[in-house]
């Protein structure tokens, strides 16, 4: 059986498939370790896993675009929680609790005309 879920966060997304296994994460076919080295980022990752104890239950495959490691990191953790959801729906109140199936909603601010930035604008002289 194979459940999919798919996370987004800032300008990244992630397809996830979660089948049945013994907890081996692959992303864009590569290692875990190998694509993601930073700590941190490894535990953002796990976090729905760990929250419904579900780590070695399922084998992850990761199809993860655009943005920053740490965009891709949260768009994982994104689709891995809905992933579960359709595993099992009653992980939801779990995981809706810890707000792992709210998408984070913050972009980057685009760029206005006649400014140098979002914000920043062009350096100003009276004369």
């Amino acid at each position: 059986m194979e459940y999919y879920g798919t996370g987004r966060r800032k300008s990244s997304t992630a397809r996830v498939w979660l089948r049945q296994g013994s907890g081996q994460i692959t992303v864009n076919h590569r290692t875990f370790d190998d694509y993601f080295p930073n700590e941190v980022l490894k535990m953002i990752i796990k976090q729905p896993l760990s929250l419904t104890e579900t780590v070695e239950h399922f084998d992850i495959l990761v199809n993860v675009d655009g943005g920053g490691p740490t965009g891709q990191a949260g768009a994982i953790r994104h689709g891995i929680s809905r992933a579960l959801e359709t595993y099992n729906a009653e992980l939801r109140k779990k995981l809706k609790k810890a707000g792992l199936l709210t998408r984070d909603p913050r972009m980057k601010e685009r760029k206005k005309y006649g400014q140098k930035g979002a914000r920043a604008r062009f350096q100003f002289s009276k004369r």
